[in-house]
């Protein structure tokens, strides 16, 4: 519970619960248990055209049907009303007429209001202006609603004839709170979420028809590793023992190549106790897969083939536009150096600058979290203040230092780097992938240099995983493994420019 007293109920909602009272004095339960639908409001109106252009509509009505949805508009006219029923495929008109409906059936109109949810059985016929419409036969009130949704208006031009709506829910805090209002009154807020679960579909069928294995891994752990970030804490009492939410997939999901699982991935909910902006929320969701016997050469041309996949089944083309952008999934996407871009942007090789030169550059240009940081860090930060922004096309960053790669093999030829890509695309960061590091005793090295880092301050190391370790004694063969963040990946499709606007219910600060 929240602790906050209740809401006194509004003038308006007082006149619904009145309704209610009525209603339920006359013997009408306001609050039905089924309904029996048989048609939905677009196809419906679509098939009727599709019979009407072949001649086939017969007494000028369709066949009896039923439909349900809620009530978004209403208006009478003496012995007839029109209604729209708004359900999840859009919105048909209805036609109430006194003499079919009965008088006492009729008056019932009275007692409803807009955001209630009806059902109406009749037949779809077009009116003399030209509407495809259900002339309803009978109807039925299945859900009052007593708290009035912030329904928009639409304005028509009298010379074009066109029409530009007005939302009455502009304001972006609370609908964030009050996502359900959200969704009833804002088409396009449920047409994002739409294009979110094909987003996430399509990412399920593409791994699914390669061969590789959905599988679920802990949400809580007794170590969080994976990624550089701080954990949700939690403590389980029958236990007695600390518990992290996780950060990361990758650990667990490498265990499975170890035990011959040799393709996995998972999607699924991670936690991170860090800021809120517009690409960054605690709770978020991951793609993350694995293929045994690949390095991040042949992850790379996968995650190309999934981009491509995702951008065609939300949007018909791999081209898209986010704030403005022109953004084209076309293979191949451009590949550049990590180095040799910060290098750029510096005007000088960042493997050779001391560390508090970089610490110093990283600190001019507002960077923060800076506590205990190597070289490898200050080149993050620099290259996310520097680089980054400019990375508007698909572009695959590649080799990071070591140090940012705990979890990667060193690259071939390069021992200072990392085989590690990054894709960026509007200048976000979609995708990190490794050719995983496979040597326990070089990954216990590594752990135990982030320990290090993390005994310096830096709060974001990566703890030391004993039981990690063992398995990767038993033998981890070639992998490769990337992570996809699902969320930016359908702000970018979508065009959305916040995070909270393609997360159902996203954190947000305690209401005042």
């Amino acid at each position: 519970m929240s602790g906050r007293p209740a809401e006194e109920p509004s003038r308006v909602m007082r006149a619904r619960m009145e309704k209610l009272e009525v209603l339920r004095a006359q013997g009408i339960e306001p609050f039905a248990y089924s309904f029996g639908v048989t048609l939905r409001a677009a196809p419906s109106v679509a098939a009727f055209e599709e019979l009407e252009a072949a001649g086939s509509v017969e007494d000028g009505q369709s066949p009896q049907g039923s439909w349900a949805g809620r009530l978004v508009g209403l208006r009478s006219h003496g012995g007839s009303t029109f209604g729209d029923l708004e359900d999840h495929t859009g919105r048909v008109q209805v036609y109430l007429k006194r003499n079919v409906l009965g008088a006492e059936a009729y008056a019932l109109l009275d007692l409803f209001d807009l955001g209630d949810w009806i059902g109406v059985v009749g037949h779809l016929f077009r009116t003399r202006a030209g509407q495809v419409t259900v002339r309803a036969d009978r109807m039925e009130l299945l859900a009052k609603s007593l708290r009035p949704l912030p329904l928009g208006k639409v304005e028509v031009d009298a010379e074009t004839g066109g029409s530009r709506t007005y939302s009455g829910f502009s304001d972006r805090e609370t609908r964030y709170r009050q996502r359900y209002a959200d969704l009833a009154v804002n088409p396009g807020v449920r047409q994002v979420f739409r294009t979110r679960a094909v987003v996430v579909a399509t990412a399920r069928r593409f791994l699914d028809d390669l061969g590789f294995l959905e599988v679920e891994t802990p949400v809580l752990q007794p170590i969080y590793g994976g990624a550089s970030a701080r954990p949700f804490v939690t403590r389980h009492n029958a236990l007695d023992r600390t518990l992290y939410l996780r950060i990361a997939d990758e650990l667990y999901l490498k265990r499975l190549i170890v035990g011959g699982l040799d393709r996995v991935y998972e999607i699924s909910k991670d936690f991170r106790n860090e800021g809120i902006d517009r690409f960054h929320n605690p709770e978020f969701t991951m793609l993350e897969f694995y293929q045994a016997f690949a390095d991040y050469e042949e992850m790379m041309d996968l995650v190309e083939r999934l981009f491509v996949s995702l951008a065609n089944a939300a949007n018909g083309s791999t081209e898209c536009s986010f704030q403005g952008e022109a953004i084209s999934f076309e293979r191949p996407f451009t590949r550049i150096s990590f180095v040799d871009a910060l290098a750029g942007a510096l005007g000088a090789d960042p493997m050779e600058l001391p560390v508090e030169e970089l610490r110093s550059r990283a600190e001019g240009l507002g960077a923060h979290d800076l506590d205990g940081a190597g070289r490898g860090k200050l080149m993050d930060k620099l290259f996310g203040e520097l680089v980054q922004p400019g990375l508007v096309q698909p572009t695959f960053v590649l080799d990071h230092p070591r140090e940012l790669s705990p979890l990667a093999k060193p690259k071939r030829g390069a021992p200072g780097l990392a085989e590690r890509f990054e894709l960026y695309a509007a200048g976000e960061e979609l995708a990190n992938a490794f050719s995983e590091l496979n040597d326990p005793i070089a990954q216990r090295a590594r752990f135990e240099d982030q320990a290090a880092l993390r005994a310096a301050g830096d709060a974001e190391a990566q703890m030391v995983d004993e039981d990690y370790i063992r398995a990767l004694e038993y033998g981890l063969p070639p992998t490769g493994g990337v992570g996809v963040g699902i969320d930016r990946v359908v702000m970018l499709l979508t065009d959305r420019a916040s995070i909270r606007d393609v997360i159902l219910f996203p954190t947000l600060r305690e209401a005042e």
